[in-house]
């Protein structure tokens, strides 16, 4: 029997009724990846000598009579996580020969719940781009499709669950990370509430693994199936050992409900600031249409949104604000001058970045306020609906674009170009105020591609979102290999 694409769930079924061995999931996964790899480039960095030896292991400890959440199952981890005696590059050429000393918590956490470790999955130049290329390893190319990305910065991971390269990966988002690349590569994600999962060790080189709360980016599961993202994500979900750790541990509240005619839902196909491409508002409405079906209560509109314009310009001040933190003093000062030639009147998603560039800590704090403000406006709207179906981008994969200016990007949306940085409205809106955000495939589009979107639910209450998942996956079918 071949196993390659059967869930963690399945495969853990299989491992205790004696009917495979994890040394035969392992030699399985590896011959798999040394055949179709060299046309995805999903796995940047192989680790197959002690995955085996990590497969024996298990097979040891299961004759034992052990059983862990994920003993003996096949992953594979995002090269942004420390892995102790591998590289861990971010993709940045001048890092290209860092490695860590020891491995990330979540990397840990995997290998303490009986994880095999297949290798690292490739990532954009500093994790910072929606396509997964770089300098050392290359592109990455989605396996629907090898002229278009994967999406990113999770795009390795996605399309390695996609080809069949192990049965789970762990991830990380910050604009999508998670979120984009399972939607273009037709997988399943999570991001969680932000501050659920530790992320010490997922940290740009050379710098030391501080345990440091980060403040939009969160570290989360990857799958084949709804229902294995949360078996990991119990296996990632937990306080820094070095911090909150000594004190707290993680109870999740379970789902509001467990039946779909129980869930109240709010559908968004339409954003103010872009338009939604055909074949994503088609995967939108098919979820729509299968929970009116299953029963839920669907609304299209809702007084108790928060802002979404709003919400989108504070994303992108949170986003840009950040991402030139540790620019030179002579970039930031060229920075500075363009911002200031800015019209006061230009109130465009490209202005709002921009000025976000340099904000000053004042900027920063008044920011920070009203987030506050659209948190306690989440509530309030949690209060009358249990999750938000909406786009992750307004289109499927894109082709790779590989413009070293990436201001001179564009995404064509129904063939209308629009600036490439703003089709992560949809993403910050979960982003922003830290909401949880479960990816779900929804089926193709009139081309082929995979089509996903995001169910956002209320802060810390994850298993909802991942609930709700579980009961669409039985309606809409789930995960389909690529042809």
């Amino acid at each position: 029997m071949e196993w390659t694409f059967q869930t963690a769930e399945e495969l853990t079924t299989a491992l205790r009724a004696g009917d495979v061995t994890s040394a035969e999931l392992t030699d399985e996964a590896i011959t798999r990846i040394e055949r179709d790899d060299k046309a995805i480039n999903a796995i940047c960095e192989p680790d197959f000598d002690r995955a085996r030896a990590a497969a024996r292991d298990a097979d040891q400890a299961r004759s034992r009579g052990e059983d862990r959440p994920l003993l003996g199952i096949p992953v594979t981890v995002k090269e942004s996580y420390n892995l102790a005696g591998l590289p861990t590059t971010w993709g940045i050429p001048q890092h290209r020969d860092f490695r860590p000393a020891e491995d990330a918590v979540q990397v840990s956490r995997l290998k303490a719940a009986g994880a095999v470790v297949l290798g690292q999955t490739n990532v954009p130049l500093g994790l910072q781009d929606i396509q997964t290329f770089n300098e050392i390893y290359g592109t990455t190319n989605n396996p629907w499709d090898h002229g278009r990305t994967p999406g990113g910065s999770s795009g390795g991971s996605a399309a390695a669950l996609a080809s069949g390269f192990g049965a789970l990966s762990i991830g990380s988002d910050l604009a999508g990370s998670l979120r984009t690349p399972a939607h273009f590569c037709g997988v399943y994600a999570h991001k969680p509430t932000v501050g659920l999962t530790a992320t010490r060790g997922m940290v740009v080189p050379p710098e030391p693994a501080l345990p440091v709360d980060l403040d939009l980016a969160v570290a989360g599961p990857m799958a084949r199936s709804a229902r294995d993202l949360t078996l990991l994500l119990d296996v990632m979900a937990g306080p820094d050992p070095l911090t909150q750790g000594v004190a707290y541990d993680v109870t999740l509240p379970p789902a509001r409900h467990e039946r779909l005619s129980d869930f109240r839902v709010l559908v968004l196909e339409d954003h103010p600031l872009l338009p939604t491409g055909s074949a994503v508002r088609a995967g939108v409405n098919r979820v729509a249409d299968a929970l009116s079906d299953g029963g839920a209560r669907v609304e299209r509109h809702s007084s108790l949104l928060p802002d979404l314009t709003e919400a989108a310009i504070l994303y992108m001040q949170f986003l840009f604000s950040g991402s030139v933190a540790r620019f030179p003093v002579e970039e930031y000062e060229q920075l500075r001058l363009r911002a200031a030639g800015l019209n006061a009147d230009d109130q465009s998603l490209a202005a709002a970045q921009l000025r976000a560039m340099v904000f000053s800590h004042r900027d920063w704090i008044e920011i920070t306020t009203r987030r506050e403000l659209h948190r306690h406006g989440w509530r309030q709207f949690f209060a009358e609906f249990d999750a938000v179906v909406c786009p992750i981008t307004p289109t499927p994969a894109f082709p790779h674009d590989h413009n070293p200016n990436v201001l001179e990007r564009r995404i064509d949306i129904d063939g209308v170009e629009h600036p490439y940085f703003d089709q992560l409205v949809w993403a910050g809106l979960a982003t922003m105020p830290g909401l949880p955000s479960t990816a779900i495939p929804t089926g193709p589009s009139p081309e082929g591609l995979p089509v996903g979107v995001q169910l956002i639910g209320p802060m810390f209450e994850d298993r909802t979102p991942l609930r709700l998942a579980e009961l669409l996956e039985q309606k809409l079918g789930g995960f389909q290999a690529p042809r």
